[in-house]
């Protein structure tokens, strides 16, 4: 670069732009200067946003269904002020750059891990620290604690409680019925917890869990957590009419655990119905049940949200052609997925092939091409990567169309 400023400034005083005066020549030679200068910054500027990481909000394409918005939540978060690894308000921008809604910070209880670098005698201090970046980003943020103790009963997030401090106690019997008195909503934290020891092989159900959901102080239960799926807690889900979730229980920072760079992963995420983008519709929705576990491209929970989710995500297109053959008429459509989500189907019925092409895969943001016979006035699948209990996957059923 100051090679060619040095050859231009030899060229001007050669073709005698002295003349114009000593001054408007530097002027000349310090604009051409600074022009130069400018681009190369310019340059440099955009090939530096080329490699830098897309700091927006991903869209996370999950329809609504009839009389409900969709939204997208985790109700089981760990920050610095208890045993996680960043700070409350990183929280807030994680979840926002993932396109979730709403979010819960549940530190706990019982142990502080950070507590010789950071204040442990107010434990609502995680929460207020990240209520005002939630505000600024449109996240609902919920209020919560993790009850810590050994197993029974385990591990219980109290959420929409109002003073975190007041349920310090070494009786989680107590700590339940303080959290219930604040209006509180009490989730059972991964019942089959495979990394602690000692514990049972299987998920079981405790005598605790009993108690506390003959007192109505049980609401919910995670059917997965971080990268464990505990079927057996689907069925008392559903037996017991508890709230079914999924949730992270993350601690490091969100990539060091899920690959966010691939499209359409995720961290695990509960799907709630809500009247409306608030805390009093999620907190409705919560104890009204309406809520779906996604995870692994797997949806679990009540088989009418099931259904009504598929039928809100999935268009079947007028035919585009038909072919007659041995006078039976085939008709030719485009099925089409125009959400994040992904719907594994098995052809059911008199029409079922028992073939390869009974399965229909529907990933996110594509169409597959179906075929139907003309007397096939409904078509029924199977829903394989969702559940309504361990062993049952939903029967939908849809109308073809025909020219």
């Amino acid at each position: 670069m100051r090679q060619l400023l040095n050859v231009l400034e030899e060229y001007i005083r050669k073709l005698n732009f002295i003349r114009l005066g000593v001054n408007s020549g530097m002027i000349i030679l310090n604009l051409m200067i600074w022009g130069l200068n400018g681009t190369a910054q310019n340059i440099n500027r955009a090939l530096q946003n080329d490699y830098a990481m897309n700091q927006g909000r991903k869209i996370l394409c999950i329809p609504d269904i009839p009389g409900y918005e969709t939204l997208k939540g985790d109700f089981h978060i760990h920050t610095v002020f208890s045993d996680g690894h960043v700070w409350p308000d990183f929280r807030v921008v994680e979840a926002w750059t993932e396109g979730l809604d709403v979010i819960a910070i549940t530190d706990h209880i019982e142990y502080q891990s950070h507590s010789m670098d950071i204040p442990a005698d107010d434990l609502n201090l995680g929460y207020e620290r990240a209520k005002i970046k939630a505000q600024n980003l449109n996240i609902l943020l919920v209020t919560g604690a993790e009850i810590s103790k050994i197993v029974p009963p385990g591990h219980l997030n109290a959420l929409f409680i109002k003073d975190m401090n007041k349920l310090r106690s070494d009786d989680p019997m107590i700590q339940i019925e303080e959290a219930v008195k604040q209006g509180a909503f009490i989730l059972w934290n991964h019942p089959g917890w495979g990394w602690a020891k000692p514990l049972p092989d299987t998920t079981k159900w405790w005598d605790f869990q009993t108690a506390i959901l003959g007192k109505g102080w049980l609401h919910g239960i995670e059917v997965y957590n971080t990268e464990e799926w505990y079927q057996v807690a689907l069925n008392w889900c559903i037996e017991k009419d508890l709230t079914v979730f999924a949730n992270s229980d993350i601690h490091a920072p969100i990539n060091y655990w899920y690959d966010l760079s691939h499209p359409y992963s995720h961290r695990p995420m509960t799907l709630i119905f809500s009247k409306n983008k608030t805390l009093d519709g999620v907190k409705e929705a919560l104890f009204e049940n309406r809520t779906l576990a996604y995870f692994d491209n797997t949806l679990a929970g009540k088989v009418e949200l099931l259904k009504e989710l598929f039928h809100a995500s999935i268009i079947l297109h007028t035919p585009f052609r038909h072919v007659e053959r041995d006078g039976v008429k085939t008709f030719f459509a485009e099925l089409e997925n125009p959400t994040d989500l992904t719907f594994i189907l098995n052809k059911e019925g008199a029409a079922k092939s028992n073939d390869r092409t009974d399965i229909v895969k529907l990933l996110p943001k594509t169409i597959t091409i179906i075929n139907y016979k003309y007397d096939e006035d409904v078509l029924y699948y199977q829903l394989m990567n969702c559940y309504s209990d361990i062993n049952t996957h939903p029967l939908v059923q849809f109308p073809t169309l025909k020219k």
